[in-house]
């Protein structure tokens, strides 16, 4: 397995708008990427948020870096940093 953590930075007062996006446009693009296993949005609340991706391959994980960043371009451009990417194989999960 694959994860990718993305982590963004945006005006708290743009937080609803944030996450409805996220909910209503990206978790369904997200779901479509092949290998997809999970996806977790968390909005600190505080202007942070921060994703976590799981996919069964490396290429799945990839093609999710390249989705997520055409749905922020189009999306939250105007509202969020551009995100700090983290990503790897998966070493241990519970």
């Amino acid at each position: 397995m694959y994860a990718v953590i993305r982590r963004y930075q945006f005006d708290p007062s743009a937080s609803e708008e944030v996450d409805r996006n996220v909910r209503e446009t990206l978790v369904p693009l997200l779901k479509d990427v092949p290998g997809f296993v999970t996806y977790y949005w968390l909005n600190s609340g505080e202007g942070f948020g921060a994703s976590l991706s799981v996919f069964e391959s490396q290429e799945g994980a990839e093609a999710s870096v390249r989705v997520a960043a055409t749905f922020a371009q189009r999306h939250l451009a105007d509202i969020t940093s551009k995100p700090e990417i983290l990503k790897g194989e998966v070493q241990a999960h519970a």
